[in-house]
């Protein structure tokens, strides 16, 4: 799977999470540029990229995270394996 598509199914669980269809997220992006990612929607949000994506995040990978691009190139990893 391309960084291009992982972005744009993880696109889709955000829209799902915060409930925002429209939202438009980046590799950039981090919990600062969307309303609402607080840490119990954080929470909700690696939860359901895991069943999204059928892996599992360390608690360590988890907190190394400091933008969405992080969380695509770890599952990028993860799904190579």
């Amino acid at each position: 799977m391309s960084s291009e598509e992982i972005l744009r199914e993880v696109t889709q669980v955000f829209a799902h999470v915060f409930e925002r269809p429209d939202i438009v997220i980046g590799p950039e992006t981090t919990a600062s540029d969307v309303p609402g990612w607080d840490s119990l929607n954080h929470v909700s949000l690696i939860s359901e990229v895991q069943a999204h994506f059928k892996v599992k995040f360390g608690i360590k990978e988890v907190m190394r995270f400091k933008n969405v691009g992080d969380m695509c190139r770890l599952l990028e990893q993860k799904l190579v394996r």
